[in-house]
């Protein structure tokens, strides 16, 4: 689990989430861009790098769940969403539940989990930006996150469907 105290109220963190996938994005972080075959709902197929998953709940300004598909290597989903903890400030979680299958059994603990923690790191980093202007303390990526990215084949978004 990922999670960010905002100054600010739970409705502008909610407007963000709802515009994940969509021209006017500001949470994704644009160096592996996420996309959906539709708007953000319920049923929605998408993706970002070589992970694909289904919007398999939605509950607007408040949370989206994405589940992997039977043939993915992870069985489970990821969530985000928003909590209000006063009237100007919010929290956005992400939480990943899931179990690795064939190669990621060693994949994910050497490479995959370091950079989806890095990956909603940004998220996160955008969303305080994107809601107050500034981001109190910025992740810094590890030296082997930086050495991944560095060797990571990358996809543009319209190859990545």
């Amino acid at each position: 689990m990922q999670r960010r105290v905002i100054a600010a109220p739970v409705a502008v963190l909610g407007e963000m989430l709802d515009r994940l996938a969509g021209p006017n994005d500001t949470l994704w972080p644009h160096d592996e861009p996420l996309w959906l075959d539709r708007p953000l709902d319920t049923g929605a197929n998408g993706g970002h790098g070589t992970w694909r998953y289904t919007v398999t709940a939605y509950q607007p300004g408040l949370r989206v769940r994405f589940e992997f598909p039977a043939d993915s290597p992870l069985a489970g989903y990821h969530e985000l969403w928003v909590r209000a903890i006063t009237h100007d400030r919010a929290e956005m979680v992400h939480i990943l539940v899931a179990q690795s299958r064939g190669a990621m059994l060693l994949l994910w603990p050497l490479a995959e989990r370091r950079l989806h923690q890095a990956l909603v790191a940004d998220l996160l980093d955008n969303a305080e930006r994107a809601a107050t202007g500034t981001v109190r303390r910025p992740a810094r990526r590890s030296l082997w996150v930086q050495l991944l990215h560095a060797i990571r084949p990358t996809r543009p978004a319209e190859t990545a469907r």
